[in-house]
């Protein structure tokens, strides 16, 4: 998020992050910042700080490699799929 982007952008862009985490409440547990704050942030009403940014790029890069693994127990489990005993 160079500087091309205009702050409505950014802001349009965090809300939509937010949103990849499954909305406010669990983005707010994951990043461990008030719900309250977060709104504040999409809604314009608290600028987005840089720290904020990459904390939410890290807290996405590790949302990633969770969902990876999750997809790769799905996918063994569909091609060794379990015996029925009976």
């Amino acid at each position: 998020m160079g500087a091309s982007f205009s702050v409505d952008e950014r802001r349009e862009h965090f809300a939509y992050c937010v949103q990849l985490f499954g909305g406010t409440t669990a983005f707010s547990r994951r990043l461990g910042i008030d719900e309250r704050a977060i709104r504040r942030f999409i809604n314009g009403e608290r600028p987005l700080g840089d720290g904020l940014l990459e904390d939410t790029a890290k807290a996405l890069r590790l949302l990633i490699a969770e969902a990876s693994t999750a997809e790769a127990q799905i996918a063994a489990t569909l091609r060794f799929p379990p015996t029925n005993p009976s």
